[in-house]
Parts: structure tokens; sequence; C-alpha cells
């Protein structure tokens, strides 16, 4: 598999990663799990990436498990840790997640190095290679938000407070790098800020959407990233099913293909469950199969092969999914079907932004 660095890290991987997201809930039960972690390493996949809010829907009862789940996969399997770059998340300010940290708002210092902590006993790792923000600490719009609301902002942790805690990790050797996720172009410009400023850890990596549904990342983060050398780990490449196809038939209800949208009503409520979303991933879908595409092929292809992209995140619920995505990322893709491409976007826009 063709390989790519990490920002300034010195971290290299795999162009595909692995992401676990669904590791613990009742489509991928850990048998599965473990299955699919095997088949992924087999194939050349070497990033991991978790969270300690996993699985998603996240709840209280699971809360951890899938950094659990990969952790008794890594012990079963000595030998098999010094090949793969580890990533997982502290959460940002909990908001509705009463059970992270008994529901207090405001994520402190000490909170990002406990939140580690708890991960590596979970992951039952000695360093995490690439320890990451899961989102802002401060108000911005996400997980479908549109727009910036200065009334809605609050005193939250200052930034360099965030980078001073992970370099407390970071010295102490139990993180090699750090990241952010779903982050903007103001966050990553003044984590970088703050870090030249006062000689603390170099952001390494952003994680963020991006799929044929959502190139927000276009607007602009791009250049942020490109300028300041910041790898885009892009999740979400198959806009949570939209782009398999799956649903166009009979929508997200569809009981014979049922997926993440079909199964749990909190998700549908989200980005990906507007109607603008799926009438977009319609379209897609129909021009990848004009050209002789599955639409797997088309979006993972379109994702992979960005110049944007460092690595592609994808996550699966069988080692059929697993593969079927793994033979997609090297799809020639014509300008002709480019141009395509940028034509149905110019007209849907980013409907699951």
């Amino acid at each position: 598999m063709e390989r790519t660095a990490l920002g300034s890290s010195g971290i290299e991987v795999g162009k595909v990663g692995l992401g676990t997201m669904t590791f613990g809930e009742r489509q991928v039960d850990e048998r599965t799990a473990h299955a699919i972690l095997d088949r992924a390493v087999e194939r050349g996949v070497d990033l991991i990436d978790t969270a300690e809010m996993y699985p998603v829907p996240p709840s209280a009862e699971r809360f951890g498990e899938t950094e659990r789940i990969i952790g008794r996969w890594l012990a079963q399997r000595p030998g098999l840790r010094h090949r793969l770059v580890l990533a997982t998340k502290v959460s940002g300010a909990a908001r509705a997640y009463h059970w992270i940290r008994n529901g207090r708002a405001a994520l402190e210092a000490a909170d990002i190095v406990a939140a580690c902590e708890a991960s590596l006993q979970r992951l039952g790792t000695e360093v995490i290679d690439l320890y990451q923000i899961h989102w802002p600490v401060r108000h911005v719009p996400m997980f479908g938000g549109v727009y910036f609301d200065p009334a809605k902002d609050k005193p939250a942790l200052a930034v360099q407070a965030q980078l001073e805690a992970l370099a407390r990790l970071v010295q102490a050797g139990k993180v090699r790098a750090v990241g952010l996720s779903n982050e903007t172009p103001w966050g990553v410009m003044a984590f970088l800020r703050e870090a030249e400023r006062h000689g603390l850890p170099r952001v390494a990596t952003v994680q963020n959407p991006y799929c044929l549904v959502n190139r927000v990342v276009d607007n602009g983060l791009d250049e942020v990233l490109h300028r300041e050398q910041v790898a885009l780990l892009a999740y979400s490449p198959l806009g949570f099913g939209l782009l398999t196809g799956k649903y166009d038939e009979r929508g997200l209800d569809d009981p014979a293909r049922p997926g993440r949208l079909a199964l749990f009503d909190s998700m549908k409520q989200q980005r990906w469950g507007r109607p603008e979303s799926l009438a977009a991933a319609r379209r897609y879908n129909a021009l990848a199969r004009a050209h002789g595409l599955s639409p797997v092929q088309l979006a993972l292809a379109f994702c992979c092969r960005n110049w944007r992209v460092a690595c592609t995140l994808i996550g699966v619920t069988s080692l059929g999914q697993l593969d079927d995505c793994l033979d997609a990322w090297h799809t020639p893709l014509s300008s002709e079907l480019l141009e395509a491409i940028d034509g149905i976007r110019w007209e849907t826009r980013d409907p699951a932004q």
C-alpha cells in the first residue's frame, strides 16, 4: 500500500486507515471486530483509529468499549503492536454526554491527561502514536451546524493550556504526536500559532469529514493544511453509507439493507440523514454507474486519490465490506468524471456539512 507522512511528525502510514466507531455496537461484535482488524493488517493497513467515546452512537453503557476491544485484540497478538500506528481521541466539551467527566461541560488540562491515561489502560499499550482532541473545546458549529453564533461563545480552556497538557504526555513518552478533529481553519491556525510561540507540540493531523456530499475542507481548510504541512485524515468517505448506493431505491428505512442510518434513529436526525444529503448521494451514485463503477469505487477513489487527503479512514461492519473498500481505493478517475463530480457539487454544494 502507498504510504504517506502524518505532517512533520515523522510518522508514516498507509493511505487507508481503519476507523473503529462501530466496534462494540450491535453492528459489530467483538469477534467480528477482531476478524476485521486481522484482515485489515493482513492487507497492509497499519493505522487504527479509535476514541474514548466509541462506539457510536455513544452511550454511558458502552463508553470506552471500542478501545477495550482493540486492547484485547492486541493482547492476543504479541509482537503486532510495533507494526501499527494507534490513534485515539479525548472528547472535547462534554455537552450532551453526561457520562463524560460527569457531564461537566468544561474541559480542563488535567482531564486531557486523565483521559489519555485511561485510554492507555483500555488499549493495553504504553504509548499512543497519535492523540487527538475529538472536537473543539470552544463553541463552533459542527456535526451538522452551519453558522458560527458569537452569542453562544463561552469561556473555554485556552489553546495554549490544551497544548501544554498534550506536551506533558509527549514528554512522558505516552504520546508520540498530537492532532485535532472536527476542527476549523481558525482552530488549526490557533494551535499552530501557540505551538510555535511557546515551543509546544505541533499539530500533525486534522481528522475531519471528507466525501462527495461533504467537501467543506475544500472551502479554505485545504489551503491551511497544505501550507502548514498538516495531514488530513478523512473520515466518513462513504457518507455514513449514503455513497454505497444501499439507500438509493428505498431510502433510509429499507429493512432489507439496514445501515447505521436505518438502525439508529438519532443518526437520521444528523447531517447524513438530511433529505438533501440522500438526494445528492443518489446523483453521485448514478454518475458512478454511468461510468462503469460502483458507488463505493467512485466515492473512495475520489477521496483517496485527492491531493488534500493524507489518509482515508474506512469504517466497515464485515470482511466483505473491508475487502471492497480496500480494492476500491486505487480506482482511476478520468478528468471527465472529475469534472462531472464538480458539476454535481456546484448544484448541490455540501448538504451533509
